[in-house]
């Protein structure tokens, strides 16, 4: 029973211990909430990965979690024809650049890009995992503003009743489960934790929430 009572005493030390290290976001995000931006032009992913398709995958739903928490988000499709216009639409080919051509030519106050690192589907074990870097950048001083590295497994499993029948169900989860789920719940996820932009009713009271980790491995049933 004392050792028991040991255990768990010690898995609360080490939780406390592990939440101690989280910043609050007043200072993960600093530049967030000094500069305050409010538009924001999301480019084309960078793909690394050997899923072909990713690229448009990510970009469809990378709006979206900006939007929920009070940004702006430059109209993809038009932003897109821009991009293409311009010669632009590998964001790979001025990752390392000044931003400050881009927000004078979108009139956006910040640039993101996300570079997907790894895409694997795994039947047998019923999740699809994805590798995703975002690096948010300032359009007025270059700075990042939000930098996050997800390694996210999406957890398809079915429970049936039965080893076999929960097997074979998994199976056919994972390969009917589409791409977009994948990505649009790592893009909520990890996103999720930017601070509250302009048109959020918390826009500058969440300082002192605690951000989470910059570098992450998350496990998440499909929930957006």
């Amino acid at each position: 029973m004392k050792k028991i009572l040991y255990l768990a005493l010690l898995a609360v030390v080490f939780a406390s211990c592990g939440n101690s290290k989280l910043l609050p976001k007043s200072e993960a995000y600093s530049n967030i909430y000094e500069e305050k931006p409010i538009a924001i032009l999301v480019l084309p992913p960078i793909n690394r990965s050997t899923k072909v398709e990713a690229k448009e995958l990510f970009y469809s739903s990378l709006a979206v979690p900006f939007t929920l928490n009070g940004y702006y988000v430059m109209p993809p499709l038009l932003s897109m024809d821009i991009l293409k216009e311009e010669s632009a639409y590998d964001a790979e080919l001025f990752i390392n650049n000044s931003m400050k051509p881009v927000g004078e030519l979108f009139g956006a106050d910040a640039v993101l890009f996300t570079i997907i690192h790894d895409w694997r589907k795994t039947a047998i074990a019923s999740q699809i995992n994805v590798n995703i870097e975002y690096l948010l950048k300032s359009t007025k001083t270059d700075e990042v503003l939000f930098h996050r590295t997800g390694d996210v497994t999406l957890n398809v499993s079915v429970n049936t009743g039965t080893i076999l029948g929960n097997m074979v169900g998994s199976m056919l989860a994972t390969s009917l489960t589409k791409e977009i789920v994948v990505a649009r719940n790592c893009n909520m996820y990890t996103i999720g934790d930017i601070p509250a932009g302009k048109y959020s009713p918390t826009f500058g009271q969440d300082g002192e929430l605690k951000a989470q980790p910059a570098e992450f491995k998350q496990v998440l049933k499909n929930q957006y």
